[in-house]
């Protein structure tokens, strides 16, 4: 029985300018440090071809080829199955009703291509990132979807290998006698170089309008179109903080863009506070982890008003793992139990640690589905915390998926969309509002 777990977290920025649509997908991400140039909007490119023009065409939804089966004959969802093409756009159906006052767009990243020639990933996060588009206008929902092109991906598909050290696997290495090439892969690590920026993670709306996708590798941070989908560029910070990896779920408001640093050297976290419309992170404090002998793995965190919620986990960084070129059986972590696991809530104004407080959550479920995190939108001019609505993306036990939309304050079903079919599963998400 799947659940799915209620976190407030809105964002608001300006509306994105219009930006041409790429036509030649084999170049990489470039470098973009400050705010899209306004720009003329290109015609669609030969890869759009069955994808819908806008606007929108009445409610279309095509008939889904049949299930796909492993090697065994059993039914495979389609959430742990490739994307069936790059992009794809159109409406969908509505079961139920959609609040008239619910216009902006949802969009939702995670993995969603695992093949690469004749190789297959064994783990999720390794799976090349495909961002989903949820548009709400009018009491209507247009649907698309596209892949993020990071030098990873575009590097994939040009040389049909795998190119970057991703999540779980590396490339195959070459074969040699040379003793200076474990030098040579070691300080290509500890520079980055060889690190993926596949950013699969995580889509934040920041205070200025840009909208960034993320993955665990500070490199990997990638500006898209919110509107096209299409990727735009790296996004550099200009700080001199360093650091390789980072949390993929930052806290992102309409003022500032919260992260951790994890220090893999002395065990600890650096929180880092960047302001809308900057690109430089500032430190706000550190909390040294109580055990060792390197940081727990930080996935997300709590923010609140005043704080900052630092969870240490038994889950840790394992220097041994990080170099290995095969894949081991907890990837590049360990798994440390006797350690513990602790939080550490810094003040937000001071960087110093402080104690607790308790929170509460609410839940829904449906047998056998799995939704991805939701992302509460509330009602224009609303008082209440809780007064609007939850959207999810929800893969079913049956392998198809659909759109769900919540009551805030209950958390009663109150709409559904049928995807015209299955996506794999994704992580996290943010909303751009109507401009």
């Amino acid at each position: 029985m799947a659940s799915l777990t209620f976190t407030t977290a809105t964002t608001a920025g300006k509306a994105f300018p219009s930006v041409p649509v790429r036509s030649d997908t084999s170049r990489p991400a470039t470098n973009l440090n400050r705010g899209l140039p306004n720009m003329k909007r290109a015609t669609i490119d030969p890869l759009m071809a069955g994808v819908a023009t806008r606007p929108p065409p009445p409610t279309f939804i095509p008939n889904p080829p049949p299930t796909e089966t492993d090697h065994h004959g059993s039914s495979k969802l389609a959430a742990w199955s490739s994307i069936r093409q790059r992009r794809w756009e159109g409406e969908l159906a509505i079961d139920g009703e959609i609040p008239l006052w619910l216009n902006g767009t949802y969009l939702r990243n995670g993995p969603g291509l695992w093949n690469v020639g004749d190789h297959g990933f064994r783990h999720l996060f390794d799976g090349y990132a495909t961002l989903v588009r949820l548009h709400f206008t009018n009491s209507r929902l247009i649907m698309s979807h596209r892949q993020v092109e990071s030098e990873a991906y575009v590097s994939a598909m040009k040389h049909n290998k795998l190119c970057f050290r991703e999540f779980s696997e590396v490339p195959t290495p070459t074969t040699t006698t040379n003793p200076l090439s474990f030098l040579s892969d070691l300080a290509s690590i500890l520079s980055g170089s060889s690190l993926t920026d596949n950013a699969n993670t995580g889509v934040v709306l920041l205070g200025d309008g840009r909208v960034v996708c993320l993955t665990e590798t500070t490199k990997g941070s990638i500006v898209i179109d919110p509107e096209t989908l299409e990727t735009l560029g790296r996004f550099q910070y200009s700080d001199g903080l360093g650091g390789l990896v980072h949390s993929a779920h930052p806290i992102v408001t309409r003022a500032e863009f919260l992260t951790l640093l994890p220090d893999l050297v002395r065990p600890g976290y650096t929180v880092v506070r960047m302001e809308a419309g900057s690109n430089e992170r500032r430190v706000v404090g550190r909390a040294d982890c109580r055990a060792g002998p390197t940081p727990g793995w930080v996935h997300s965190f709590p923010v609140t008003e005043n704080y900052v919620v630092v969870p240490e986990m038994p889950l840790r960084y394992s220097a041994r793992n990080l170099l290995r070129a095969e894949p081991t059986p907890l990837y590049k972590f360990d798994w440390c139990p006797e350690n513990g696991a602790y939080l550490h809530v810094m003040c937000k104004r001071t960087g110093k640690i402080i104690d607790l407080v308790e929170k509460k959550v609410k839940s829904w479920h449906e047998d056998g589905a799995v939704p991805s995190e939701p992302f509460f939108v509330a009602r224009p001019g609303a008082t209440e915390e809780d007064d609007g609505v939850v959207i999810s993306i929800v893969s079913d036990k049956n392998g198809e998926g659909y759109a769900l939309i919540l009551d805030g304050s209950t958390f009663e079903e109150i709409a559904r969309a049928k995807f015209p079919y299955g996506l794999p599963y994704g992580l996290h998400g943010c909303w751009v509002p109507k401009k």
